[in-house]
Order: structure tokens, then sequence, then C-alpha cells
């Protein structure tokens, strides 16, 4: 027997064209949709899961691959660490984490990069050069300092 928020969840779903289970019922001003079941709220896209696929391990979150966040389709979904999730995402803090190389083309790699105390990425070469520009602009002379 089917759980009676089964057919109230289902009646909120209606089919798209890209194949997505749009959410008709709520939806939070951030894009996700939103079910009360049992007097909880919970996100509705979690509660498809968990219904249709399987229990979302701890420490894990659920990816929209779809990146429609009102979509509640299972086949659209995925259970993914949150650094995954965000690096998928299209903000600003996913294309820098991206990013293979700085601002002036240089290589992020082990030798030329080091993580500033703000927790981000710097390249070595463009610390150097802008350290010796500062150097000479004070006129500071390199090859006796």
């Amino acid at each position: 027997m089917r759980a009676a928020w089964v057919d109230r969840f289902l009646a909120r779903v209606t089919d798209t064209p890209a194949g997505c289970w749009q959410w008709t019922g709520y939806l939070m001003p951030n894009g996700y949709a939103r079910i009360t079941i049992d007097g909880q709220r919970q996100y509705a896209h979690r509660v498809a899961f968990e219904a249709f696929v399987a229990p979302i391990p701890d420490g894990l979150v659920i990816d929209h691959l779809c990146r429609n966040r009102g979509c509640v389709n299972p086949s659209h979904l995925e259970c993914v660490t949150q650094r995954i999730n965000v690096l998928r995402g299209e903000s600003h803090a996913a294309a820098r984490a991206r990013q293979t190389e700085c601002l002036r083309g240089h290589r992020f790699d082990a030798a030329n990069t080091y993580i500033a105390g703000n927790g981000t990425r710097k390249c070595r070469r463009c610390r150097t050069v802008a350290r010796e520009r500062t150097r000479r602009r004070k006129g500071v002379n390199c090859a006796s300092a």
C-alpha cells in the first residue's frame, strides 16, 4: 500500500518536453520545490529521491542533473558531495574552482600555486612579478635585496 502523501506528491507534478517532472506546488524564492509531509517541510526533490530511488546517505546532497531546481524527476537527481554539487554549478565559486590557469595564463600546479589566507588559490609567478614591480617603484635594487 502506498503512503497517503505519494498521491498528493504526484498530483503536483507535470511533465515537460525536457523530461523534467516540474513541481506545480510551492516553490521557494530560490526555485526549490517544497512539500509538507506529516507536518514537516521538506525539499520535494529529496523526498522524490528517497521515495523512488534510495535513502540519501549522510553527508551527501542531491544534484539536479538537469539544472532545473523545480524538477523532482528521480532520474534527473543524483547523490553527490556538496563539493561536487558546487563544482558542477554555474556560480562564481564553481567557475573559479574549475580554472586551470591564473588570469595571466600561468598554470595552477603544485609548484606555482599557494593557498592564500582566505582559502583562494594564488599564482606564485604573479606574486613574484608584483613584488618586483613594487621594489622597482620604491627604488629598491632587486639584485642587492
